[in-house]
């Protein structure tokens, strides 16, 4: 483990501490147990009860804090008992080897009320500790192995001497093992087998391991297993001593010098029968599992805090872990996970996570698998929307585990706030969230579906009950792939803040209903108008008649009244996959929502528009601007000199200054009859101008080279 898990998971990292009472008859050494414990001698003098003890995490084996609690049946009552018996969490019932008695009221007294203060499904672990084992030369073990059958919540019995300091230190230990690694929850004594909860979870656990997924683990996979979980890997030897114990008992535990699940399981029983439980509770606690064998909130949901105004994307290991992942379940290597392959990826998981409506999110190929590219959209649709249930999904597949990452939040990126994008004009985001809003059966269905390259053939396929609000898939805008996120707003009076908050916003109207746009306008003015959400026209069902749309003026004079992009035409009644255009416009916008983009098509990647969009750039502007502030103060620089030239009258010196200027634009690197203007003006020197040159030089030829192109294309345009 790293960063902060650079060790086997310690049951102290599930426990705060461990409390042990000792209960039994009077005069079976309860009290001189603790007091030989705590004092590491037979005391001479023993008080009725001893107080609490508290002994340090630091001096305990699994470094918990534990609290040694005494009974005295004379100092205290039978309620007290009862208190006393529901605060612990294991009892040590205390007897004298040499005394019958005192062994007869561990069933007929002490057993069964125990287990009245507690539940059936959760009983107290039991510890007997047979006392003064000095003054006998026999043990007690074959009157105690009964009892030990007939009651499984008993964990182990010990015999020992307060007197002698024998197995004193070894009493306090099981105890404390039998609370930080019970075998209840793991092992049925009677049927002598794992529990079905505990066979889930080691289950999992294998699957997760297997990250080749061929149904063993290999001996790669079991060092990896070996490190992640105990801090040190096998010997090769080690590792051939473990597969030959499994094969001398199971035929079917090793295959292909791997260790298969049977194999896997058998281990962990081999190591519960023979007193190991912490093996396998180190095992389960290292994959986030609980003494309930479920898998803790702290696993699941580790702490990610979200400022406002920012959004959770997945960074860049996350993604290479979700690759690994398709890989691993995509076996017949067809870049799609068929329904049979999608079910076995998600066996580490309570429960199936995905509805049938993921099919009509995301991208699927020909016979409606999920894509290698509607997989990774999926995942970055639900950590967009919902990032506490990505990082539960991720918790499930292990990836704390198998990237040896302190938790899931390692995979997460938080956004800056937007508010920064703005100001700085630029960001860093990989995910636009676009809303689509227009009247029912406007064609904001079909918009969701072409994103995803289906056309109203393909769409007509698609059943109502499998039908999805949402669509993602990437987008190339300026060669830089963005995930944009389509949003199908239901029709309302008004938006809820919610339904508002987006990166742009996409108002569909059906250019065959004549009512349709209204709707649309009447949305803008009441939401959009004075916001800084840039806003698309789309002009559905481009492909029947279009009629007037009822309202007081056009589509296209609402656009430039109201400074937006002309209505784009779309229809996804073609033959082939329909057109992404809108997609890249839509996703540019909100990409850069400070540029006022005024294309007349909707490719931003034809002569005209890339040559538009850089003459209407804000940094070609600031270039200008900064050029012509060098050139203006370098000139005032020099009037002194040239002032019996320009300070010949007040008004006149206004006069040629200007003229100064405008001849400065006007001749800056144009070569003509008398040379360019550096000759004319020679006392400056070329040192004082070479910073300037450049710039000028630079700022000029991207010019000329956006006028030209500019200008190819119209020619082109007018020949067509």
């Amino acid at each position: 483990m790293r960063a902060g898990r650079d060790r086997p998971l310690r049951a102290a990292d599930m426990k705060k501490d461990v409390r042990i009472l000792l209960v039994g008859e009077p005069r079976v050494g309860k009290t001189s147990l603790i007091m030989s414990l705590v004092s590491e001698e037979f005391p001479e003098e023993v008080p009725p009860r001893a107080e609490e003890i508290t002994i340090p995490a630091d001096v305990t084996p699994e470094r918990v804090p534990t609290h040694i609690v005494d009974y005295s049946e004379a100092e205290q009552s039978d309620e007290q008992l009862h208190q006393e018996i529901s605060q612990a969490n294991v009892i040590c019932i205390v007897y004298a080897v040499n005394n019958k008695h005192s062994i007869d009221k561990v069933t007929s007294r002490w057993i069964p009320l125990i287990n009245e203060r507690t539940d059936k499904d959760s009983r107290l672990p039991l510890i007997l500790v047979g006392n003064k084992s000095d003054l006998v030369e026999y043990s007690s073990m074959e009157t105690i192995l009964p009892i030990m059958n007939q009651y499984t919540e008993i964990e182990t019995c010990v015999e020992c001497s307060a007197k002698n300091l024998k197995n004193i230190s070894e009493l306090f230990y099981y105890a404390q093992k039998a609370v930080l690694h019970p075998t209840g929850p793991l092992y049925c004594p009677e049927e002598k087998e794992m529990k079905p909860a505990c066979v889930k979870a080691l289950t999992r656990i294998f699957k997760i391991s297997d990250q080749d997924n061929d149904g063993t683990l290999n001996d790669a996979e079991l060092n990896f297993f070996q490190r992640i979980c105990f801090n040190t890997p096998l010997a090769p030897q080690a590792l051939e001593d473990v597969k030959n114990v499994v094969r001398k008992h199971i035929s079917d535990g090793v295959a292909d010098s791997g260790l298969t699940l049977k194999g896997f399981l058998f281990l962990h029983t081999l190591f519960i029968q023979r007193g190991r439980h912490e093996t396998t509770w180190t095992v389960l606690r290292r994959f986030g599992y609980d003494d309930d064998l479920d898998l803790t909130p702290e696993y699941l949901f580790p702490l990610l805090k979200i400022p406002p105004d920012c959004t959770t994307e997945l960074n860049h290991h996350a993604y290479l872990f979700l690759q690994s992942t398709f890989d691993k379940h995509d076996l017949d290597r067809d870049c799609a996970l068929s329904p049979d392959e999608l079910k076995d990826l998600f066996k580490v998981f309570p429960y199936i996570p995905w509805g049938p409506d993921v099919n009509n999110t995301v991208c699927t190929n020909e016979r409606g698998w999920i894509t290698y590219q509607g997989f990774l959209s999926q995942w970055t649709l639900t950590t967009y929307l919902d990032v506490q249930r990505c990082l539960e999904y991720l918790g499930y597949l292990g990836y704390s585990i198998l990237t040896e990452q302190e938790s899931q939040a390692s995979a997460i990126t938080v956004t800056r706030d937007k508010k920064i994008d703005l100001q700085k004009k630029q960001t860093q985001r990989n995910v636009f969230r676009c809303n689509v809003i227009g009247v029912k059966n406007c064609g904001k269905s079909g918009v969701l579906q072409a994103l995803l390259g289906r056309n109203l053939t393909r769409q007509k396929k698609i059943r109502d009950d499998h039908k999805s609000y949402y669509a993602i898939n990437t987008v190339y805008v300026y060669g830089q792939e963005k995930y944009l996120l389509l949003h199908d707003i239901s029709e309302s009076e008004f938006l809820t803040e919610a339904e508002i908050l987006c990166d742009v916003v996409c108002l569909v109207y059906d250019v065959s209903n004549p009512k349709s746009f209204e709707y649309c306008a009447r949305i803008f003015k009441q939401h959009f108008m004075d916001s800084r959400i840039p806003c698309l026209i789309v002009a559905a069902k481009s492909d029947l008649h279009e009629v007037k749309q009822e309202y007081s003026i056009s589509p296209t004079d609402f656009c430039r009244k109201h400074k937006m992009p002309p209505p784009q035409a779309f229809t996804c009644n073609t033959t082939d996959a329909p057109s992404k255009d809108i997609f890249v416009k839509l996703t540019t916008m909100a990409m850069y929502p400070h540029a006022r983009l005024r294309c007349m098509c909707t490719c931003n990647r034809c002569t005209f528009c890339i040559c538009q969009n850089f003459l209407n750039s804000d940094l070609l502007q600031s270039v200008k601007n900064k050029i012509f502030t060098a050139v203006l103060n370098r000139l005032r620089a020099r009037v002194a000199e040239w002032g019996a030239v320009l300070l010949a009258d007040d008004e006149g010196s206004v006069t040629h200054q200007v003229h100064a200027v405008s001849s400065v634009e006007d001749s800056i690197f144009m070569e003509s009859s008398h040379g360019p203007l550096f000759l004319e003006a020679r006392h400056v020197t070329q040192a004082d101008l070479k910073s300037s040159t450049f710039w000028l030089r630079a700022s000029f030829g991207a010019t000329v080279f956006a006028v030209l192109g500019f200008a190819m294309y119209k020619a082109l345009l007018k020949q067509r």
